[in-house]
């Protein structure tokens, strides 16, 4: 879908992976592209402007946990629409740092309405990049075709090899029927943005628009960032010939979509007209992968060693997480176009070019 001419823009953790490639594809396109990101190191180790944010992009360095930088913000633009990215995404990470997941997540976002509350300005559109992690493990059928939430899987049944929920599948969830229940501190704090931006948009009337991503990945992605991003973690081991670590039996399922399909997401999301009514949009390939599968791929690009299956695990981490999407192909006029194993090749190019460019990354 192509986009229409967007007017005066805003994008709340613009300078990151999502967010350079969305200037790339929207900032042309826009009177305006304020870009407000603090540059933390985690992602960007020399805190210097990303290349590839596009060079009309105008960047202010700040933090949306700041009063302070969102008021300064707002005495330079007055945003049609707002683009909110800024998020502390490591799912694994947020277990023992919860009070920054919530800080940047949760009271980021009440930041962020509160100064356009103090500068009276309402805009027109808000878009969310909000994650499957809201989900947690989803709604699951058992053979008599009953559907239940089964919640979080205990340490006590990780500890015991127990991986699955015996006698029971795993859905694809779809906004309109699973029920979500986060897992992680992680998919906690992003269900609380949705909470909190419906409330604040319904009482301005004005527009939102939530788009709930599966496993993002390629070309542009943090490879200096162990917390997020397994595809690019996974590529740079078997890069170095090293054995790929899998963890649990290696049939932990994801939907992996590919940074352009999200970013076509987004700019059909930005053309449409938001209705109160609107259920988040679930952004994958529609399709599963198991991690042992995306494993493999790998190490055979590299013709490296076979993935070894560890039996180990990660707390708070789900089984299954795949998405419908055929709503969103519907309402918003968009069809993913990457595969996995086309996006997969992709990424390995991209990251030998920049390895081979001296650009810091895991190396053990």
């Amino acid at each position: 879908m192509q986009s229409p001419r967007l007017g005066t823009v805003l994008v709340t953790g613009g300078a990151g992976f999502i967010g350079s490639a969305l200037s790339r594809e929207l900032a042309p396109l826009s009177d305006r592209w304020v870009v407000l990101d603090n540059l933390h190191p985690q992602i960007h180790p020399t805190r210097q402007r990303p290349d590839a944010l596009h060079a009309s992009a105008e960047l202010v360095i700040g933090d949306v946990t700041s009063s302070e930088d969102w008021d300064r913000v707002l005495t330079l633009v007055k945003p049609n629409v707002v683009f909110h990215l800024a998020a502390e995404t490591g799912t694994a990470q947020s277990l023992n740092e919860a009070t920054r997941h919530a800080s940047v997540n949760v009271v980021g976002t009440t930041e962020m309405l509160d100064a356009f509350s103090r500068a009276s300005h309402v805009p027109q559109h808000f878009i969310l990049s909000s994650s499957r992690a809201v989900y947690g493990e989803g709604s699951w059928q058992r053979s008599d075709g009953s559907i239940f939430t089964p919640g979080q899987r205990t340490h006590s049944q990780l500890a015991a090899s127990q991986w699955d929920f015996a006698g029971a599948t795993a859905l694809a969830s779809e906004s309109r029927r699973t029920v979500p229940a986060p897992t992680s501190v992680y998919g906690a704090t992003k269900l609380a943005q949705e909470h909190i931006l419906r409330a604040w948009t319904n009482a301005r009337d004005t527009g939102l628009t939530i788009l709930r991503l599966q496993n993002v990945y390629g070309p542009g992605q943090s490879l200096i960032n162990s917390y997020t991003g397994i595809v690019s973690l996974f590529s740079q081991w078997a890069r170095e010939g090293k054995t790929i670590p899998v963890y649990e039996d290696g049939h932990i399922v994801r939907d992996f979509v590919f940074i352009d399909d999200v970013v076509s997401a987004f700019a059909a999301a930005s053309g449409r007209q938001p209705h109160e009514d609107d259920a988040p949009f679930d952004i994958g390939v529609g399709g599963q992968a198991t991690i042992l599968d995306a494993a493999t791929f790998i190490a055979n690009y590299y013709s490296a060693p076979t993935p070894e299956i560890t039996g180990a695990f990660r707390d708070g981490d789900v089984r299954h997480a795949s998405c419908d999407i055929e709503r969103s192909k519907a309402e918003l006029s968009w069809v993913p176009e990457w595969p996995v194993e086309r996006g997969l090749s992709a990424l390995q190019e991209w990251i030998g070019a920049q390895i081979e460019a001296g650009e810091p990354h895991i190396t053990s």
